[in-house]
């Protein structure tokens, strides 16, 4: 034992004497920033805000691949609190499972289970999820995870080999708890999702609705002719 203490503080010694520091643990891995040029390829993806947007810059991004028995989902939305999905069978929220990402104040970012009692979300405390990670970063939560397609049968939790309505949300979050979602009308999927179909579905934010609908088209069309034209 006096040898083992010996060799210890005589290595000691030489570590400070020669800069040569002791192994420390390896450092954690960092976020792997999600790849939008998959989308419709090898993934589906949904993206809501400005044309164009990325996972990076869209008001909200989601994408789902199946990979063995799990389907993997990643989220990311424009906020400091969460960003979560929604599994509907119509395109009301109540009645819903859905997986939230969320940012506490210690800066982790937690994947969570809930369920829509009305417009109250639930948090579950049997989570599915698993493989979870998350970041936030440039004011934005982004988070990956995984689930089983196939569940024990459960209200709380759907089977995801069925075709579901998604509902995307999300908001700021208080001392690591979700609150209202930051728009009154958060956007849904036009059709049910079938993780088997991959697709890259982009939808217009508010911003950018405007200028898209037909009717403000042919408003726009209309005035350009007139004044183009001119009055009699």
């Amino acid at each position: 034992l006096v040898l083992f203490i010996l060799a210890f503080y005589l290595v000691s010694i030489y570590s400070v004497h020669t800069g040569y520091p002791f192994p420390t643990a390896p450092p954690v891995d960092p976020f792997a920033k999600i790849r939008v040029d998959d989308c419709g390829k090898t993934k589906g993806c949904f993206r809501y805000g400005k044309p164009g947007c990325n996972a990076e810059t869209c008001d909200y991004f989601l994408s789902y691949r199946r990979i063995g028995a799990d389907v993997e989902f990643e989220l990311s939305a424009d906020t400091d609190g969460w960003v979560a999905v929604g599994f509907s069978s119509d395109k009301k929220m109540g009645g819903d499972d859905v997986m939230a990402c969320v940012h506490d104040d210690n800066g982790r970012v937690r994947i969570q289970h809930f369920y829509n009692v009305g417009q109250w979300a639930k948090e579950i405390q049997r989570n599915p999820a698993r493989d979870e990670e998350g970041v936030f970063e440039n004011n934005r939560v982004t988070c990956r995870f995984k689930r089983p397609v196939y569940v024990p049968r459960e209200e709380t939790i759907v089977d995801l080999h069925l075709s579901w309505y998604y509902l995307f949300a999300w908001g700021p979050a208080i001392q690591g708890s979700i609150t209202r979602h930051d728009i009154d009308s958060p956007p849904v999927s036009e059709r049910v999702v079938s993780i088997y179909k991959y697709e890259d579905i982009f939808m217009p934010s508010a911003a950018y609705q405007t200028f898209s609908s037909p009717f403000c088209l042919l408003l726009i069309v209309a005035l350009t002719f007139y004044l183009l034209m001119g009055t009699p």
